[in-house]
């Protein structure tokens, strides 16, 4: 592989708390030097000027799909659509048709992904068979088979003695448990967040406390256990609060935030609008800004997108049946660099942090910095692009996204996997 120079841009990488100019060398898909006025005879050199260079984008929560619900979404579609957002390598997880909870799966996924897909793939094991909150899964086996963590998804465990088994199991394979914070019984069949609006939509909403319940749970089994938890994700202000007071006493808890609940409220869910459908629901403006701070201030340490495209007949129907997701890789960077970056709520060094460095030490992965020897997962960034979001012109099959229309700035000029492009100048490569 021949080496390559990234030339003349602004480096950001929270890791190494860089962010100035510098030049980056590549040799051999790693990064092999960062620094002033680098020189390499014969490398290939790309002109970063007036660019932003940082550390690939690492996804917490992204839904493939593959195998059985490749109407929606496959392992190919997928990562050009994460390759299109900036981001160099996602951790999948399970859905309903697709559970791994099964070293067949999860091996099914790791071979898919080197065969099709265009950044890195993480497979996210089950917590229990089926997803069904019972019984635990073979923690072991998919490890083993190469699961680089558990979940249940969107589907909570609910049964305390359930968690508290599966975070010992767990810690004993060195696989982080990542917890959805949600109270089915508290949730029932509410839509969207419970209060004004789903109220004047008529509409059963999900109190906030179906999420505060768990995720107080959670904090008191990772103290008492001294098991890491990651709440994947968070959408309440109280929840926070709750963060706050596991991290002031040192309990090992961690947690996620999406871009939409950091940019929206359930004020989009107005004219019934499915697009906006997601769990956890968007909730108030007192929540988003809280969240946003929480950001902000290192006590949400990751922003995850969530990306989990639905099928138009999904999404085009009454809303109490319509599904839950947003296909969010494409936008999530631009949007929140847009809606938050440039208006001043949140510094960019910590939207770049949430989305490498962090995600990264969650999932125990050597990626998310560009420290020499380290792979050369690499986004180059035009901050200045306008460009509007369409969703017809989507990788992702997914059409479902709430900023369909919307004008936004920032987009990948480039963006490397191990010293690869795989998107130059704004176009995928191949």
């Amino acid at each position: 592989m021949k080496a390559l120079l990234l030339k003349g841009g602004r480096v950001l990488d929270p890791a190494n708390d860089l962010d100035s100019p510098a030049d980056i060398l590549i040799e051999k898909g790693l990064v092999a030097l960062v620094g002033r006025d680098v020189a390499a005879e014969g490398a290939e050199v790309l002109d970063c000027s007036g660019l932003l260079v940082t550390p690939g984008l690492l996804d917490t929560k992204v839904h493939l799909n593959e195998p059985g619900r490749e109407d929606r979404e496959t392992i190919a579609t997928g990562t050009r659509a994460a390759a299109l957002g900036g981001y160099t390598a996602v951790a999948c997880r399970s859905t309903r048709e697709m559970v791994m909870d099964n070293q067949t799966v999860v091996q099914f996924i790791r071979r898919r992904a080197a065969r099709d897909g265009v950044v890195r793939v993480f497979p996210i094991g089950a917590v229990t068979k089926g997803m069904a909150g019972k019984e635990l899964a073979e923690l072991g086996e998919l490890a083993v088979a190469g699961a680089l963590a558990v979940s249940d998804d969107d589907h909570p465990v609910a049964d305390a003695a359930v968690m508290r088994r599966a975070l010992i199991y767990a810690r004993m394979f060195e696989l982080p448990v990542l917890s959805f914070p949600l109270d089915p019984e508290l949730a029932a069949d509410g839509v969207m967040h419970e209060g004004r609006t789903s109220t004047e939509l008529g509409l059963p909403g999900v109190p906030s406390v179906a999420e505060e319940v768990i995720a107080a749970r959670e904090v008191i089994l990772a103290d008492s256990l001294g098991c890491p938890v990651h709440l994947s994700p968070v959408s309440s202000a109280d929840t926070v609060d709750i963060i706050r007071y596991a991290r002031e006493r040192g309990v090992p808890l961690s947690a996620e935030v999406t871009p939409h609940n950091l940019l929206l409220t359930g004020a989009a869910c107005e004219g019934y609008d499915t697009n906006a459908k997601v769990s956890p629901p968007l909730r108030t403006d007192a929540d988003r800004r809280v969240l946003v701070g929480a950001v902000a201030d290192g006590t949400i340490s990751v922003i995850a997108s969530d990306h989990s495209p639905c099928t138009v007949a999904e999404k085009q129907t009454e809303f109490a049946r319509a599904a839950d997701g947003i296909a969010g890789l494409e936008t999530a960077f631009a949007a929140l660099y847009t809606g938050l970056v440039l208006t001043g709520e949140l510094p960019l060094e910590r939207l770049v942090r949430a989305m490498t460095t962090a995600p990264a030490k969650v999932l125990g992965l050597a990626l998310g910095s560009l420290t020499p020897g380290y792979p050369a997962d690499v986004t180059v960034w035009d901050l200045a692009r306008e460009w509007t979001v369409d969703v017809e012109a989507f990788a992702s099959k997914g059409r479902n996204n709430p900023f369909h229309g919307a004008r936004l700035k920032g987009r990948p000029a480039a963006v490397l996997v191990g010293g690869r492009f795989v998107v130059r100048e704004g176009k995928l490569v191949g």
